[in-house]
């Protein structure tokens, strides 16, 4: 579109963190628009309901670029990645994205069915909040199915939360990180 400006380069960031079974976890980038697409079609219906409170045939090209196309200081997001073969394969996502307050961000995750219950969730939840801290994101906002009971164990687990309500089968919860962020992660140089 006319007027969009063009994707923010990702901002220096440790390499990709190693983790057993050849699984990475690295930034974002604009070429993971494809990854996207071929996750969501991995996933069970399950699965991607809890994730998008909807089940969708495929994910469309449109929330693809969304999702993909970060500027990595408000709307930030990392991937778990596995090479097979000659592909390389997402296998877990969280992200986050701004809210009307400036110092609490939405927060959202998925990690493709053969891959939960590894402690990838718990990873992505820590090293999320980690660069969140580092661009002065305190406190978080996320909107789980209130019988999606693990993602809400795992919050419960490893993080403080403020507040919490459920309306229509929806849990809402306002948190804080449970000890403070690993250091390590640069916020990106400002533009402009």
């Amino acid at each position: 579109m006319a007027g969009d400006a063009a994707p923010a380069a990702p901002p220096p960031a440790p390499p990709p963190l190693s983790l057993d079974g050849g699984l990475s976890l690295r930034l974002i980038e604009p070429a993971d628009e494809p990854r996207l697409v071929a996750m969501y079609a991995r996933l069970s219906r399950h699965t991607a309901y809890q994730r998008f409170f909807a089940a969708m045939q495929r994910l469309p090209p449109d929330w693809a670029h969304f999702f993909a196309n970060v500027d990595y200081r408000t709307r930030l997001a990392l991937v778990i990645e596995r090479r097979a073969g000659d592909e390389t394969q997402l296998v877990a996502v969280g992200r986050y994205e701004p809210t009307a307050l400036p110092d609490v961000a939405e927060v959202a995750f998925v990690v493709q069915d053969g891959w939960q219950g590894q402690g990838l969730g718990r990873l992505l939840l820590r090293e999320l909040l980690a660069a969140a801290a580092a661009r002065g994101i305190r406190r978080f906002r996320a909107y789980v199915l209130a019988d999606n009971h693990r993602m809400l164990r795992l919050l419960d687990r490893h993080t403080r939360v403020l507040e919490r309500s459920v309306s229509a089968g929806v849990a809402e919860l306002l948190f804080e990180p449970l000890e403070p962020p690993r250091p390590g992660w640069e916020p990106p140089p400002a533009t402009g």
